[in-house]
């Protein structure tokens, strides 16, 4: 019986596969003979096409996403990489503007130095300078080791900055002209007119709303105008002759009205310090 059964299944098999390779033989020969495609062989094609619709809608619709979201993660990683890379370029923007500024300030630094070739100098880098005494004190990287020694006068940029307080073997503390300490900032000076003799002063304190030194104890005024130079006068053995201060800004009288008393603008900035130069002696003096 079951061999019966599968002899009846082999005869249908055969006859489905005959009939199947019979419609595809006629389909083929009527596409031949005409431009139209016959009805079984569109109804298999339009039968197949809907499936793979349906079948593939979804998996493109997968793909897109899957697409989309590699785009996403390669888009921010792209994105990171970029951000960091201008981090790096304003990082190093910073460090060539810094190294630019600490140039210019060297360069001003040995043309002062060339200004005062008659002297022993030490130049120094500030390291140090508290926000609390930023108008009093600052710290410098040479002491003793390198000559450097209490009431030597400093220079900042151009001219007369202040004066070393203490001097340790491989730093010092510099006291500014600013200082509030009323008996920092003596520095005897002479104002060189233009025309006539120098006149000899007493620079006595630091006027913030002036913003600039103030000069008494004249022993003339003869000849005196804004712009003159002033310089250190030597006189008293505190500071070299000669080292450059600033420029008169104005004259004017006493509070009690019987004496006169200039102001006079820094010729350095007592702010923006990044390099000093110590006045040691004259240059070839035992002293």
């Amino acid at each position: 019986m079951k061999k019966f059964n599968s002899s009846k299944n082999i005869i249908i098999a055969i006859i489905i596969v005959i009939v199947v390779v019979f419609v595809v033989t006629f389909s083929s020969q009527q596409r031949n003979q005409s431009k139209d495609s016959g009805v079984a062989q569109s109804l298999t094609s339009d039968i197949a096409a809907t499936v793979d619709k349906i079948v593939s809608f979804p998996l493109r619709a997968v793909e897109g996403g899957i697409r989309s979201i590699g785009n996403l993660f390669s888009t921010y990683e792209e994105n990171d990489r970029l951000k960091k890379r201008l981090d790096e370029f304003s990082a190093i923007e910073a460090e060539k503007q810094n190294l630019l500024t600490e140039n210019a300030a060297l360069k001003e630094q040995l043309n002062l130095n060339a200004t005062i070739s008659s002297y022993e100098k030490v130049t120094a880098g500030v390291i140090s300078r508290s926000p609390d005494t930023w108008q009093d004190i600052l710290i410098i990287d040479r002491g003793k080791n390198d000559g450097v020694e209490v009431d030597m006068p400093v220079l900042g940029s151009k001219g007369l900055i202040g004066r070393v307080i203490v001097a340790n073997a491989a730093s010092a503390k510099v006291e500014l002209l600013t200082s509030t300490n009323q008996n920092s900032n003596h520095f005897p000076v002479m104002i060189v007119p233009q025309e006539g003799e120098s006149v000899y002063g007493l620079m006595q304190e630091y006027d913030e709303e002036e913003e600039a030194f103030v000069i008494t104890q004249l022993n003339s005024l003869d000849g005196l105008k804004k712009g003159d130079k002033v310089t250190t006068s030597g006189l008293g053995g505190g500071s070299p002759k000669g080292l450059l201060v600033g420029e008169v800004k104005k004259i004017k009288d006493t509070s009690f009205g019987l004496d006169k008393e200039v102001y006079v603008t820094p010729i350095s900035s007592m702010y923006d310090i990044p390099f000093v130069t110590v006045v040691k002696r004259l240059a070839g003096s035992d002293e």
